[in-house]
């Protein structure tokens, strides 16, 4: 059973099966897509902050060309 309390983005809008969706345990930040939640990513949050600084200074637009 999953005990998380799962957030959704606020670019995810009013999608119920199209989002990201993270949560937050002392010491890591687990990640799911919201139409495959069985998948669950877990990171620490200094490395979703770098992983987030990086796609807002596009260092990774050359990959959707």
């Amino acid at each position: 059973m999953d005990t998380h309390h799962w957030r959704k983005s606020s670019y995810s809008g009013d999608a119920a099966n199209n989002c990201v969706e993270l949560t937050r345990t002392p010491d890591t930040v687990l990640l799911r897509e919201s139409d495959e939640p069985q998948t669950v990513i877990a990171t620490t949050p200094a490395a979703l902050r770098a992983l987030v600084r990086a796609v807002r200074a596009g260092r990774f637009d050359q990959l959707s060309r």
